[in-house]
């Protein structure tokens, strides 16, 4: 069953041309701190990861067994709970051993791509999908010359498995750009599916066609003030009316600098 949450909020003459599918200020109100959450999780990210995204961004542990970790984060996901990771560290093996990790009964969070009926077939996937490049790392570094957006461009594209949504694909790559793992920018949010991602941009940015939808995209993220990344997360949150930290801990608040300052650029 799919329960989709009743939005009251009514058109109270609120506009921007940020986000010109929004005429509440209630629901921009909500979308800016989304946005400013999201933001602030890349920073913590890249400065002072939490939890088991430490060990991915430990540059003293070997590539492939960081990846593998980074890979199973994005699949199980992280728990909102006070130990966000404890399931995943339960499960996980190590990516030299060969070994599955032990999936029996596992508990998953919010944007996990888990899916009992199939679970094997995803993380065999994944495995056949290294082995073919030779390597986790030859698979998503593509080729050396590429910018860090044409790499994360081709690895989203390439990790289009079975199971492997494009949440946990685009937090995969997210998570590895901004942990240090590997030059990974997104340069577009990978929009125009049924995800509640894309289902969000269409209702904030006004707009169907997918083309202007990265384009708008694009512009509301500059307009803010922060990186593209951002909006993946904080699209789903604001969509999904509850607050996923994705690693953060239900503890985790809202900088709030980062909080004024998009607010501002939504006209709040």
């Amino acid at each position: 069953m799919t329960v989709h949450r009743v939005r009251n909020a009514v058109d109270d003459g609120y506009r921007s041309a940020l986000v010109p599918g929004l005429k509440s200020s209630q629901e921009a109100a909500r979308l800016a701190d989304e946005l400013a959450f999201a933001a602030g999780r890349l920073r913590t990210l890249e400065a002072d990861p939490p939890g088991l995204y430490a060990e991915v961004a430990d540059v003293q542990r070997e590539l492939e067994e960081r990846s593998w970790l980074a890979f199973l984060i994005a699949y199980l996901a992280p728990l909102e709970t006070d130990d966000p990771f404890a399931a995943i560290s339960a499960a996980r093996t190590s990516w030299a051993s060969g070994e599955p990790p032990n999936l029996d009964n596992i508990e998953t969070g919010p944007r996990t791509a888990y899916d009992p009926d199939r679970s094997w077939r995803t993380v065999e996937s994944y495995r056949a999908w290294a082995a073919r490049a030779g390597t986790q790392a030859a698979a998503l570094a593509g080729e050396p010359e590429w910018a860090p957006r044409r790499r994360f461009d081709r690895a989203l594209e390439r990790l289009a498995l079975p199971g492997f949504h494009r949440d946990a694909r685009f937090e995969l790559l997210v998570s590895l750009g901004w942990l240090g793992a590997y030059e990974l920018r997104a340069g577009a949010l990978a929009l125009g599916g049924a995800d509640q991602v894309t289902v969000a941009a269409k209702r904030a940015l006004g707009i169907g066609d997918t083309m202007l939808l990265e384009r708008r995209a694009v512009e509301l993220a500059d307009g803010c003030g922060i990186p593209l990344e951002a909006l993946d997360l904080g699209f789903y949150n604001w969509e999904r009316g509850e607050r996923a930290t994705v690693g953060l801990g239900p503890g985790a608040a809202t900088d709030p600098e980062l909080q004024t300052s998009v607010r501002a650029a939504l006209g709040m």
